[in-house]
C-alpha cells in the first residue's frame, strides 16, 4: 500500500528570496535513531530545511555525538536540545545566525515520561524568528497543560514571529491541538501541500505531528513531503516510525 499521494507542486525554498525571508521548517520524530539513520539523513537532506524540529533525539550514551552525526550527514548543525530538553532538539543550516537558545524541562507528572521544549531565537538574513520543538504527553490532561505552557513559552521569547512544531500525540480537533490552533496558525490547515497523515509510515491514518506559526507569518505550503525530489517511499518507511512534516514559511523582515 502506498503511504500517500505524491505532489508535483513545487515548495518554495530560501533561494527564492534573497533577504532570507522564505524558510523551510521540518518537524520529525526520529525515534532515538533506532532505525535506518542513513535513510533518515537522506530524507532530511532532500527536504533542504533551514530548521529541523526534532523529537525523540538520543538522550543517553553519547547522545551529543549521535545527534551531531545526524546533523552533519544531513548538511546541518545542532542548534540546541537533545537530552537537556528530554528529547526535543533543533537543527539548523549554516545560514542561521543564532541569538540565543534555551532548553526547558517541563514539570514531571509521577508515572509519566519527562517532557521538555527546545527553544531558540534565530535570524535568517533580515528575518528574525523564535523556534520551539516539542513532544507532548500521551496523557490527555497533562498534554493540555503542556499546550498552554507551549503558548506561554512562545510569548516569552520576546519576538514578533515564531514557529513551533512537533509530535503532539493528538489529532486535529482534540482539545490540545485545538488550543494551539486557536492561538497559532496550523500550517497544514492554512496551506495544504503534500501528504496529510504522519503516523504510521506504512499505513498512515492520523495526523499527530504538526507545525504551527504565529499570525504574522505567511504559510506557503505544509505537509508530508511525498514526491519531493530525493524523498523516496522506501526511505520514509525505513527512517523512523513517523512521517515528517515540511513547511515553507515567509517571515516578515525587520
Amino acid at each position: 500500500m502506498l503511504i500517500g499521494m505524491a505532489t508535483s507542486t513545487p515548495l518554495p525554498n530560501s533561494r527564492t528570496e534573497p533577504d532570507g525571508s522564505v524558510l523551510r521548517v521540518l518537524s520529525y520524530n526520529i525515534r532515538s535513531l533506532r532505525d535506518d539513520t542513513a535513510a533518515l539523513a537522506r530524507v532530511i537532506g532532500a527536504c533542504a530545511p533551514d530548521l529541523v524540529l526534532i523529537q525523540e533525539a538520543p538522550r543517553f550514551f553519547r547522545w551529543r555525538k549521535k545527534l551531531a552525526r545526524l546533523a552533519a550527514a544531513s548538511g546541518l548543525v545542532v542548534l540546541t536540545g537533545g537530552a537537556t530538553a528530554a528529547g526535543p532538539a533543533i537543527l539548523c543550516s549554516l545560514r542561521a545566525t543564532v541569538e540565543r537558545t534555551e532548553d526547558v524541562l517541563l514539570p514531571l507528572t509521577p508515572g509519566q515520561h519527562r517532557r521538555g521544549f527546545a527553544t531558540a531565537v534565530v535570524r535568517f538574513g533580515g528575518a528574525r524568528l523564535g523556534v520551539l520543538s516539542c513532544h507532548l504527553s500521551l496523557q490527555k490532561d497533562e498534554r493540555y497543560e503542556q499546550g498552554g505552557m507551549l503558548l506561554d513559552r512562545l510569548a516569552g521569547l520576546g519576538v514578533d514571529h515564531a514557529v513551533a512544531g512537533g509530535d503532539l500525540n493528538e489529532r486535529p480537533g482534540g482539545p490540545t491541538f485545538s488550543r494551539l490552533a486557536d492561538g497559532l496558525q496550523d500550517c497544514r490547515a492554512v496551506a495544504p501541500w503534500g501528504g496529510e497523515n504522519t503516523f504510521t509510515p506504512v499505513t498512515p491514518f492520523q495526523r499527530i505531528d504538526a507545525i504551527f506559526a504565529t499570525k504574522g507569518v505567511e504559510v506557503l505550503g505544509c505537509g508530508v513531503p511525498l514526491g519531493l525530489p530525493g524523498v523516496t517511499e522506501t526511505d520514509l518507511r525505513a527512517a523512523t516510525d513517523h512521517l515528517p512534516v515540511l513547511a515553507a514559511l515567509k517571515v516578515p523582515v525587520g
